[in-house]
């Protein structure tokens, strides 16, 4: 699994955090009754990946060390640092947690080459059981506190629940929602907290035919969002009619009333998108 890994922006970590004697849980020996423990689950986890982050430095390093010894100066300053990575991984820290130079191209241009499976943030997905779920959906403690420390997020989340109404009408998940006490499924936080990680934000187009969201790097200007829909809607951008989704909520998706209220912008080609921004393009190419 660890080759796919390697395309990824980020990485999902789904931990057990629930006992069920009718589940198998993976551990070294069979034999041995062990207790579900998540903080081992993502060291053995965290292992893997620094051990292959390891192998692939410590080849980086082999070859630049021999062609510093021919007098080149880059080669030497990139086998110093990549020395100091090594030594890193060799304590069992993920590459997360160096200290990389974020001014130093070269350094970030070896890193991208690198593919560091350890380098990428992470969430760590609560896998919590469904009596956990009532009174509340709360992350595991142990787990909480291990994000805390990395900086990352712990969403918890029960994957049988999630199963299960899976194929439920919105108007049914809704309801169960209310009865459990919880303001969100897991998955509808974990999607939101992935958006975060990777600086993602939606805005949204509503034709004849369809309603669509288009997901965006936050920043995105106008033009460029327009460029995710069609390359002609960049290249020939006039203005951008913009209401956002709170608004058009507000007047219960009445255009009409929206508009009247004066609640429509006209923006241009500086305007930074939004998310939840309602679009209208206009273009001539």
């Amino acid at each position: 699994f660890l080759g796919p890994t390697r395309e990824c922006d980020a990485i999902v970590h789904v931990v057990r955090c629930f006992d069920d004697d009718n589940i198998i849980h993976v551990v070294e020996d069979v034999n041995k009754p062990e207790s579900v423990d998540p903080i081992r689950d993502i060291d053995a986890i965290d292992l893997e990946l620094i051990l292959a982050d390891l192998e692939v430095v410590s080849n980086r390093l082999g070859r630049q060390q021999k062609a510093a010894k021919t007098g080149n100066k880059t080669a030497a300053a990139e086998a110093a640092w990549l020395a100091e990575l090594a030594a890193h991984l060799e304590g069992g820290k993920p590459a997360r947690s160096f200290a990389f130079d974020p001014d130093d191209d070269s350094q970030n241009t070896a890193r991208k080459e690198l593919g560091l499976l350890s380098a990428k943030p992470v969430i760590y997905a609560c896998n919590v059981g469904e009596d956990d779920l009532l009174g509340g959906l709360d992350e595991n403690p142990l787990v909480a506190a291990r994000a805390k420390e990395e900086n990352a997020q712990a969403i918890p989340i029960c994957a049988k629940t999630e199963e299960d109404i899976a194929g439920s009408s919105q108007e049914e998940k809704l309801a169960f929602l209310h009865e459990m006490g919880i303001e969100s499924t897991g998955l509808d936080n974990l999607i939101k907290a992935s958006y975060d990680l990777l600086g993602l934000i939606s805005f949204l187009t509503d034709g004849k035919k369809e309603c669509r969201a288009w997901t965006i790097k936050r920043g995105t200007k106008a033009p460029q969002a327009a460029g995710k829909i069609h390359s002609d809607f960049e290249r020939g951008f006039i203005r951008a009619q913009v209401i956002s989704y709170d608004a058009l909520a507000d007047n219960n998706f009445d255009y009409a009333a929206v508009k009247a209220k004066g609640l429509q912008r006209t923006e241009g080609k500086e305007y930074v998108v939004n998310d939840g921004d309602v679009i209208e393009f206009l273009f001539n190419v």
